[in-house]
């Protein structure tokens, strides 16, 4: 998708804070962001949601998650605790129709969410 935004950051097209890039995710800072750390971590192919992932997509969403682990590390926040939120739809409050991993933390979350 040549629109996207994401994917014009993961490209280089957008400015963004880049925290990690490898062969298969980005990761960058949240230009609103709800926490202390708050990184977006996402494929550097265009998937549009976790709602299009499939029994094919194990190495991605393993990717996705061994990269936000590595940043709560490299943020140090991976002692104290971290969130990873996963947005489907405009109702979940996703913006941004390509998959990302929400990366929080640096403050106490409340639970529930939302």
């Amino acid at each position: 998708m040549t629109d996207c935004l994401f994917c014009k950051i993961v490209r280089g097209e957008i400015p963004a804070q880049i925290v990690h890039k490898d062969e298969s995710v980005t990761a960058f800072r949240d230009i609103n962001p709800q926490a202390p750390v708050h990184v977006l971590v996402v494929p550097n192919q265009h998937v549009g949601s976790v709602a299009e992932i499939g029994p094919g997509n194990g190495a991605l969403l393993a990717a996705m998650v061994v990269a936000a682990n590595r940043i709560a590390e490299a943020e140090g926040v991976a002692g104290s605790g971290y969130r990873l939120v996963m947005n489907v739809g405009e109702a979940a409050g996703m913006s941004v129709p390509h998959l990302h991993l929400h990366l929080l933390g640096g403050r106490k979350m409340a639970w529930p969410p939302g």
